[in-house]
């Protein structure tokens, strides 16, 4: 799995068109092998993109839980401590 996409379920607040968006980009990317597509593969790597985004708005606005959001803030510190703790110094 590519490190740099997060969980983008159960959140409050919820989840924005733009990290669906950035996701689905660093999924295309991760998969085709490119980080900037040249300009004959261009076209198709972001209609890709918006493929994967659409499908995972989808899959988002699907889902259910009995569980209750978490919240970013914390959910950004427990990760920052978590990498300090892996990265000292």
């Amino acid at each position: 799995m590519c490190r740099n996409i997060k969980t983008l379920f159960n959140f409050e607040p919820p989840v924005t068109d733009e990290e669906i968006r950035g996701a689905a980009l660093q999924f295309v990317r991760k998969v085709s092998g490119f980080n900037k597509p040249s300009k004959a593969n261009e076209a198709v790597f972001f209609a890709a993109v918006e493929q994967v985004a659409a499908a995972s708005r989808n899959l988002l606005s699907s889902l259910e839980t009995n569980a209750p959001p978490r919240h970013r803030a914390e959910e950004a510190a427990t990760a920052r401590a978590r990498a300090a703790k892996r990265f000292p110094g």
